[in-house]
């Protein structure tokens, strides 16, 4: 299906809706301009009192806007603004934080190995989840690439980011009469974003332009700015292309394969052409999963036409500049590519000017040179043309030497040139409020200071007493219900003081979404100890399989203690990462390549309760959470049936034997000391080892460099 066609059949009409700006057409109060200023940079985003400023402002509204401050300064009302003029406490809380911003930014970046202010790192990917106010990303993938984007602004490292800007963004989701999954698409054009056109120094709207489907696309540019990054996204919504080329940005993940070539060609190709426009000279291009892989021919393609040399000499160059992360354990989860798709995306010229025969361009797609059926993967293209590949937690490392073992086929697995950076999360981001302000009365208004080193951490947060810890938690749950009640107005709201167990991720079959359901009767029996379940996801929009299982999933749940919420985002995850007692995730083994909500979990004292795959291999101590040592790759002889019939029983053992009995064990006082010492455990050992912050110092030592 083309994208225009999925267009029309989600009932969206595609009109001459073009943007030359986003600018607030309102004129402010003087003494609260500054609030125009702090929305126009997403910094305030991660900063408790910059939320606090939006909210104060009209809290109805900031919910209504769904916490975007461009909408809700486009739509408050007049008088509201007045009076907030007239208050001198807020008035001045806005001075101080326009301050502080102003400080932030003002700082110039740093030089670190290459990589400095005016040769940066340049980071591709597909989507970015910077805030549920710009909603160009669908998952972890996006909220990896956002958070990653948030820890080099605050170390004030020289990057750049490019994406694409999705007209339509990611689906919004909604459950008809039945349980089944239906989509919804917001258009972002009808709507206020904190986006600025990007002009060249004559003022001219920059354009860049590529060739594909037999004709040149062209693409505009906005620029997002993330506090000291500058976050570039191409958009071909514009008047000189034509109506289906228009929405090659239109849908993130949208369409079919055809679309998909295109937005990345657009991403690899354009991108690095965008980049020249501004010029910009990377140091290093940071290809963040296969999506971007394109660039690296882009890159050949100039260092052939300047210096007239070969490809395999250009290769060699193409590879100092270029490092790759693979984000997918399994080879089904690459973009692959027929041949036919490849011609008609890429011009007879354009692989001449590389010196390529087709046979040979296909080649550099495969994993298996010899194999002349293989389709053209764009992970494999990363591989070939970086000097570096990285999985994002120690096992995917692992796994991803297996996987791609036939691209070295003299090397055994254990040496394959694939090593791994283990993701994090921006602390900032998603520590709740009532937990920073917990660091900053025992720890200390530089806080985030102390976290980066581990010991001091360790023994810092060891020093919060027990009552506080819990309090804390308590206030972030009675949220977390508070908001499950608005979501769910018709359900009974969950207690406070009932052992609370999140699940939400992407709806996939290897999530294994089902497995808590194995034994209803047993199952049961669980929720009486009692136990209440919170579900929330999403199913891929053309994954019919994954769309079934929800509404399977949804019609054996009907329990007042097991509730599921739709249209899982950034601010639903928010809510429960910092709200629930437990994170509880079961996908089969080995496919978890790393997994980042968890860690927002244990960020905010919550426990973890996991097969052990992904990064919780690696943050399990026995005492910071629960583990499920769950079948899977060891057990080869067994079926799946068989591995999900092992691992439910575990996962209710576990259950039944030890999180409820832990977390109901109470002292005289009331509290569960037993479970509190595991709190504390979990943000002593984890807030540290899986933050963004971590991962980026990771990558600027060892694949930066």
């Amino acid at each position: 299906m083309q994208l225009l066609d999925m267009q029309q059949a989600v009932g969206l009409k595609l009109e001459q809706n073009f943007r030359e700006n986003f600018a607030l057409n309102r004129q402010l109060p003087e003494n609260l301009s500054a609030l125009k200023t702090i929305s126009e940079n997403f910094f305030w985003s991660w900063q408790t009192e910059g939320t606090s400023l939006f909210r104060d402002l009209d809290a109805n509204l900031w919910e209504e806007c769904e916490q975007n401050p461009r909408a809700l300064l486009a739509k408050v009302g007049e008088l509201r603004l007045w009076q907030k003029a007239c208050d001198a406490n807020y008035v001045e809380r806005l001075q101080q934080f326009a301050a502080t911003q102003n400080k932030y930014l003002s700082v110039k970046p740093q030089k670190i190995g290459r990589a400095s202010a005016t040769k940066p790192i340049a980071y591709f990917c597909a989507e970015y989840g910077v805030h549920n106010s710009l909603p160009i990303y669908s998952g972890g993938l996006g909220i990896l690439a956002g958070d990653h984007l948030k820890s080099a602004s605050d170390m004030n490292v020289p990057l750049v980011a490019v994406g694409l800007m999705y007209r339509f963004g990611y689906f919004r989701q909604k459950l008809d009469a039945i349980g089944f999954q239906t989509e919804n698409y917001l258009d972002s054009f009808d709507g206020e974003a904190a986006l600025s056109p990007v002009s060249d120094k004559d003022g001219n709207r920059i354009i860049v332009a590529v060739h594909m489907r037999g004709r040149e696309v062209s693409a505009q540019c906005w620029l997002a700015k993330i506090g000291r990054i500058s976050l570039y996204l191409l958009d071909t919504n514009i008047p000189q292309n034509i109506d289906t080329d228009k929405l090659i940005t239109g849908h993130l993940y949208g369409g079919d394969r055809e679309t998909r070539v295109v937005q990345e060609k657009l991403l690899g190709i354009g991108g690095v052409r965008l980049l020249r426009k501004l010029e910009i000279t990377p140091s290093v291009y940071h290809l963040n999963e296969g999506h971007s892989s394109f660039l690296t021919l882009e890159l050949a393609h100039e260092i052939i036409a300047k210096s007239k040399v070969s490809f395999e000499k250009a290769v060699k160059k193409v590879r100092e500049m270029c490092v790759f992360t693979t984000h997918t354990p399994v080879p089904a989860g690459n973009d692959v590519f027929s041949p036919e798709m490849l011609i008609d995306a890429f011009s007879a010229d354009y692989i001449k000017e590389l010196g390529l025969s087709r046979e040979e361009f296909f080649d550099f797609g495969r994993s298996d040179a010899n194999d002349k059926l293989e389709w053209f993967g764009m992970s494999p293209l990363a591989i070939k043309m970086s000097r570096s590949t990285n999985g994002v937690s120690e096992k995917h490392g692992e796994v991803s030497r297996e996987m791609w073992q036939k691209m070295f086929p003299n090397v055994d697995a254990k040496d394959v040139p694939i090593t791994h950076i283990t993701n994090g999360v921006h602390a900032p981001t998603w520590i709740a409020p009532v937990f920073k302000s917990l660091y900053e009365k025992h720890i200390g208004q530089n806080w985030t200071s102390v976290l980066e080193d581990e010991k001091a951490w360790f023994k810092a947060v060891g020093k919060i007493p027990d009552a506080e810890i819990w309090n804390a938690h308590l206030l972030v749950k009675q949220q977390l219900i508070a908001f499950i009640g608005e979501k769910k107005p018709d359900a009974p709201l969950f207690d406070k003081d009932v052992l609370t167990i999140g699940f939400a991720r992407r709806v996939a079959g290897y999530k294994r979404w089902n497995l808590i359901l194995h034994d209803a009767e047993r199952l049961a029996k669980i929720v009486q100890k009692p136990v209440q379940f919170v579900f929330a996801g999403k199913a891929h929009p053309q994954d019919i399989n994954a769309k079934i299982l929800l509404q399977n999933l949804l019609h054996e749940v009907d329990s007042n203690r097991v509730l599921f919420i739709e249209d899982y985002d950034q601010e639903v995850a928010r809510y429960l990462v910092q709200g629930v007692d437990v994170w509880m995730n079961v996908p089969r083994r080995p496919l978890e390549a790393s997994g980042t909500s968890g860690q927002k979990v244990a960020m905010n004292g919550g426990l973890n309760f996991s097969i052990l795959d992904g990064w919780w291999i690696e943050g399990y101590n026995k005492i910071n959470g629960f583990g499920i040592n769950g079948l899977g790759e060891n057990d080869a002889n067994l079926t799946e049936e068989e591995i999900d019939t092992e691992d439910a029983n575990l996962l209710y053992e576990t259950l039944e034997n030890e999180i409820a009995p832990c977390f109901y064990k109470l002292d005289k006082q009331g509290l569960p000391h037993e479970w509190i010492a595991r709190m504390r455990n979990s943000l002593q050992t984890m807030t540290y080892r899986f933050s963004s912050d971590r991962m980026l110092r990771d990558y600027l030592a060892n694949i930066y460099k």
